[in-house]
């Protein structure tokens, strides 16, 4: 048990006085002193330990809905191509152990070889490994040939589609990915160019919809945007080149933006120079001059935005997935409005009623950070202690 004494607290409710206890992994007391003292009283202090917030603001771990546990942000994702799925699993593990040192408590994988993923979430809740909860995909399903062929499920013709995602639901999906339109890491690709057709993507999600489960459509282009949000897909992965028409739709159908901004930016900042294949800087390039346009137009229109950083491509390592939250602001979001995209808005976009704020009932994730994160968006780097399933991150 834990009690984080005189500080505040800073969630989607807003920011103010209180101190937070918690116990057996869940919050079990946000108020006032004597509030939270007749919650803990058991008669003993033996398995408590008080934790001085004063200048210090208690706040709910990151939720990060875009990421790939199996890369690591080398500059060329093609040379992993050739690594065993024993070297995929240990980066894995270095990976969930950064992140979840970094303050991120959720995180959900968009694709990675086989049931790696799948495997990992299993290893972190059995103690085996330290990291994040981890939902995930399973295998990303895409044309033949498509965007990210080389770890993906290639099927054609919605019968295939439909087929390939039952196949990841079997193995345990806690959400099914596709690739509406091609993508800047695969050579040869072109980045908003439609890849299923309308009639595969309505198969795909006609396949999560007896589950209720979540859908996630990589889309960079205008086309492929339009297809994925008129097949009912949960969230529109990247929406680099996003319009008017395309935001209009998302917001009125309720569809989510998860945005990626560290992802283009791990690509052009760093380059050819770096290692970066010219034909994935290229691309970027081009995909960076249009997306202060589609975030404009998802402002205006009111499109729903859950956090996510494409974690793994080039120069996006996991320990940096706070820095999305000031890239966010950077693009228009207040913080406010990005504290609510990486807890209440990622939450509900990946099923969890129970993480994302600090309140009684929730799930102890949580981070101390030296700064009100409300009005601060870089308060979310360098936290001063983590939390996770109510334990304290080593």
């Amino acid at each position: 048990m834990y009690v984080f004494e005189g500080g505040r607290v800073a969630d989607a409710d807003g920011t103010r006085e209180a101190d937070v206890a918690v116990a057996d992994g869940e919050v079990v007391a946000v108020g006032d002193p004597e509030t939270v003292a007749e919650a803990i009283d058991d008669g003993s202090d033996a398995d408590l330990t008080r934790i001085d917030a004063s200048g210090r603001v208690v706040a709910p771990g990151l939720i990060d809905a875009h990421v790939h546990v199996m890369m690591d942000g080398r500059p060329d994702v093609a040379t992993a191509v050739s690594d065993s799925d024993y070297t995929a699993s240990y980066r894995t593990a270095s990976n969930l152990a950064a992140a979840v040192e970094a303050g991120v408590t959720t995180v959900r994988d968009l694709g990675s070889r086989g049931t790696l993923a799948l495997d990992a979430g299993e290893a972190v809740v059995a103690g085996d490994i330290p990291g994040p909860r981890v939902l995930a995909c399973g295998r990303n399903v895409i044309m033949t040939g498509g965007h990210g062929n080389w770890f993906g499920r290639e099927a054609d013709g919605p019968a295939e589609v439909r087929k390939a995602a039952r196949e990841q639901l079997k193995a345990g999906a806690d959400v099914l990915k596709c690739m509406a339109t091609g993508g800047v890491l695969t050579e040869g690709a072109v980045t908003g160019a439609p890849e299923l057709t309308p009639e595969e993507l309505a198969a795909f999600t006609d396949a999560a919809a007896p589950t209720n489960t979540p859908t996630a459509a990589h889309a960079h282009g205008e086309e492929g945007i339009k297809n994925a949000v008129e097949a009912g897909i949960s969230s529109v992965e990247h929406g680099t080149f996003m319009d008017r028409e395309a935001a209009e739709m998302m917001a009125e159908r309720g569809t989510y933006w998860v945005p990626t901004a560290s992802a283009l930016r791990g690509i052009v900042e760093n380059g050819v120079e770096a290692g970066i294949p010219e034909d994935a800087v290229a691309k970027a390039e081009d995909a960076a001059d249009r997306f202060d346009d589609a975030w404009d137009h998802a402002l205006e229109a009111g499109v729903p935005i859950a956090m996510g950083t494409d974690a793994g491509t080039p120069f996006n390592f996991f320990g940096d997935i706070p820095e999305e939250m000031a890239h966010m602001v950077e693009y228009g979001l207040a913080p406010d409005a990005a504290l609510e995209a990486a807890t209440v808005n990622a939450a509900d976009l990946l099923g969890l009623d129970d993480v994302g704020r600090v309140a009684e009932g929730y799930r102890a994730d949580l981070v101390v950070l030296g700064s009100d994160p409300n009005a601060d968006a870089e308060a979310w780097r360098d936290p001063d202690a983590v939390f996770a399933r109510g334990e304290r991150v080593e």
